[in-house]
């Protein structure tokens, strides 16, 4: 089904495609970055063996509290180009553009041309996804390789082949290497539309392909893991987010287990600092705002997540049981229902995860916009295939309604709300909903050309104005330079002080600078944990010794490395709280000698100097 084109298919996509990547990468030049991510990626930069262990530091002290995979085609970049803010993004902007076509081609294998046009287009008008891919955050390579996995599964519904399989599990693999266990979740959306529509006669020889690429999939996952944990303790960073320096632990533990508990302490990351505990207890931008809403069935079908990716929601599930309805009778390899199962169920997981789960930022829900995008595509292509039935017509028109509606009940408490956006969407809805079922209540209507043209006119204006609310949310993110951390229409506060951060970088450069003058050393200072670090690191290079990792809690450095930094010269200068509860920090307070020179902000800091310290 999905190999034939139409003419218009191909210079379709490719307009989508140019309009996504200029989207994506619309002054990426003065891009809000994440800063502990710049920072890893900086470093990883300018050695390769901070490249391949994933070091957060220059000097290589301790590793970031993830899976470096999504980092390394972003250092890779920065090698190539040199620092750049543009070099940052660049890999996120060409991940989103390539999942984008890769979407269209996964959708089109199994639902057909129009559905896989229809499926690229929502997807690139998703403000998720466009503020997703205008930063520098690890979910667009992982949305990038589960979309891989989910075209070469789609591939291997089609012919049967057992390597096309095998390649969904490499996909999967690469993808754990970016976001570790979160890659895992859509492998039963995988191997149930496998088991489902494959060609293979026999149930049990469907499932030992699905089992041969679940074992390709843990082997590949696991892959970088084994071979770290094989290296010597003194030869590598430390693990970042464990007590035990076990990279099994970070993934398992600290970034699996404890973040499915709804405590309030991550598991391997000790204490948190308790300036980071003082923080958290403040008003943050919008993404903390929605880390603060509280699991629950409809979490991601209002607010801040809504605006996010919800937009089209109502039309997906629609969509999921018009397709199925549509092809009953159809035979168990049915492409249509295998495409609707395979991105239904993923749509179904991934939504159950996010609902109940914790340290849920904003951007994470993009992982739901391209099954919500498939399955859009794979009723809209139904929907046209029998448009000349008018209850078909009637479904078609009504679920656009139902979208615009849903729409502008989402605008309802957003800020910033363009002042013609909700009665523009409302009177479009309104007279293109009436046009057509007018026509479609004229007698004879497959006898009459034009009451078809007006269905088929008036579907189309239904069809743009459903898509007209989320383009418009994603054309002002573009606009007004917001990126992941960011959601349409969010309070003006938490702009505001992203702009802010845009020009932090100058700032921590002076800090570097001054310090680094004034109390000479190979590294600039030591600092407490990685967050504190990361805005010194991404905007010099220059080494900053993290203390305790991101949270603040690890066992690295130790007192006694501490004390051998301080004896070496490495390190002479201490940023850092005061009044803190750690060892290290009290060794600091202990031996070293308090300057008059403090940062404001909201976690000042006070400067030490240790050059005397023993």
């Amino acid at each position: 089904m999905g190999e034939r084109q139409p003419g218009w298919a191909r210079p379709t996509l490719l307009a989508i495609a140019l309009l996504a990547a200029l989207s994506y990468g619309w002054g990426m030049s003065g891009a809000a970055l994440e800063p502990f991510y710049g920072a890893a990626a900086r470093s990883m930069s300018g050695s390769w063996h901070d490249f391949f262990f994933g070091a957060f530091d220059p000097a290589g002290t301790v590793t970031v509290d993830k899976l470096p995979g999504a980092l390394w085609p972003q250092a890779l970049s920065l090698r190539i180009f040199g620092f750049h803010v543009w070099a940052l993004v660049l890999p996120q902007v060409l991940e989103g553009v390539l999942t984008v076509l890769v979407l269209h081609r996964a959708v089109r294998r199994l639902a057909g041309p129009v559905a896989g046009i229809v499926a690229a287009a929502v997807l690139a008008a998703s403000p998720v996804t466009v503020a997703l891919n205008r930063g520098n955050v690890s979910d667009s390579l992982l949305i990038l390789l589960t979309v891989l996995a989910a075209d070469a599964t789609s591939a291997a519904i089609v012919s049967g082949r057992l390597r096309s399989l095998l390649l969904a599990g490499v996909w999967v693999g690469l993808a754990f290497q970016a976001k570790m266990v979160q890659a895992w979740l859509i492998l039963p959306a995988l191997a149930i539309a496998y088991l489902a529509a494959a060609p293979a006669p026999r149930l049990w020889v469907r499932a030992r392909y699905v089992a041969l690429a679940g074992a390709v999939t843990a082997a590949v996952s696991l892959s970088w893991m084994t071979v770290v944990s094989l290296i010597p303790h003194a030869d590598r960073p430390y693990v970042d987010g464990t007590q035990n320096d076990s990279v099994f632990s970070q993934v398992f533990d600290y970034n699996g287990i404890a973040r499915l508990s709804h405590g309030k302490t991550v598991s391997g990351a000790g204490h948190t600092a308790a300036f980071l505990a003082r923080q958290a207890q403040g008003a943050g931008s919008a993404s903390n705002i929605a880390e603060h809403v509280a699991p629950s069935w409809h979490r991601l079908l209002d607010g801040v997540y809504g605006r996010d990716v919800a937009w089209l929601a109502p039309a997906a599930a629609i969509a999921l049981v018009g397709v199925l309805l549509a092809s009953r009778g159809s035979g168990r390899e049915d492409p249509r229902r295998a495409a609707v199962i395979l991105w239904g169920v993923w749509l179904a997981i991934l939504g159950v995860a996010f609902s109940d789960g914790i340290y849920l930022h904003s951007y994470y829900v993009a992982a739901l916009a391209p099954a919500i995008a498939a399955l859009c595509g794979a009723g809209a292509a139904v929907a046209w295939e029998r448009r000349e039935d008018p209850r078909v017509s009637r479904t078609f028109v009504g679920t656009l309604s139902i979208s615009i509606a849903y729409g502008v009940f989402l605008l309802r408490d957003g800020v910033g709300v363009p002042a013609w956006l909700t009665p523009t969407a409302i009177g479009l809805g309104v007279g293109s909903a009436s046009a057509v079922f007018v026509a479609i209540a004229r007698p004879s209507l497959s006898k009459r050309p034009r009451a078809r043209g007006s269905v088929a006119l008036g579907s189309g204006a239904l069809l743009a104005c459903a898509l007209l609310l989320p383009a418009v949310a994603s054309a002002l993110m573009v606009t007004r330079g917001l990126g992941p951390f960011a959601v349409p229409f969010e309070p003006a506060s938490a702009t505001e002080s992203r702009a802010e951060a845009k020009h932090a970088n100058a700032v921590s450069a002076q800090i570097v600078e001054a310090i680094s003058s004034e109390y000479e050393a190979p590294w600039a200072f030591a600092i407490d944990t990685s967050q504190l670090a990361a805005p010194y690191i991404q905007a010099t290079g220059r080494e900053v010794l993290p203390i305790g990792g991101f949270e603040g809690g690890i066992p690295a450095p130790t007192v006694s490395q501490l004390r051998g930094y301080v004896s070496s010269g490495k390190v002479r200068a201490f940023l850092v709280p005061g009044g803190e509860r750690d060892p290290r920090l009290e060794w600091v307070y202990a031996h070293c000698k308090r300057t008059e020179a403090t940062t404001g902000g909201r976690v000042p800091l006070v400067l030490y100097d240790c050059g005397g310290a023993s």
